[in-house]
């Protein structure tokens, strides 16, 4: 494998393993360690968008949409490239995120609950979907894993908070 492909691929299982370490520090009000481990996350989310683009898709929109879409079919049935734009709509979210928790931390730490759990919920949803729905083999099982893991701290953790 050339090291276009490397990096994509290894770039987006750094990243995704640091989200999961970076939940698990914000589900547990680490959020000193989760706040750097958020960012390394989300530079290493960076690195594969610009590798994927680089090395697949040659920096062209276009040929994104068309990959999107026929994943979408393979997987689905139904030819649409639509779900590129979640993916845009990703970037942008979680770049605000970590310029928010950088620029104004304590901010970040007040804002409503309900805009925290909007845009945990949005990424949750996209990376459920990148390593669950869309990925293979021993890293959609690893997903689950780490997904029913930080369902079961969540649940642990609300469930002493709510007894407060």
């Amino acid at each position: 494998m050339m090291a276009g492909p490397l990096i994509t691929l290894w770039s987006i299982r750094v990243a995704c393993v640091l989200y999961f370490i970076s939940i698990a520090a914000w589900i547990t009000r680490k959020t000193e360690s989760m706040r750097m481990v958020w960012t390394i996350a989300f530079i290493f989310y960076l690195v594969h968008v610009a590798a994927a683009f680089h090395s697949y898709h040659h920096w062209s929109h276009d040929a994104a949409y068309e990959e999107t879409a026929r994943q979408t079919a393979e997987l689905f049935g139904m030819r649409w490239g639509g779900g590129l734009y979640f993916n845009y709509l990703f970037t942008v979210v979680w770049a605000g995120d970590v310029l928010w928790i950088w620029l104004d931390p304590a901010g970040h730490r007040r804002r409503p609950r309900w805009i925290s759990a909007a845009i945990q919920t949005f990424l949750a949803f996209m990376f459920f979907n990148a390593t669950v729905v869309f990925a293979e083999g021993w890293v959609r099982w690893l997903a689950v894993i780490l997904t029913a893991g930080l369902g079961l701290l969540w649940l642990r953790t609300s469930k002493h908070i709510l007894e407060k």
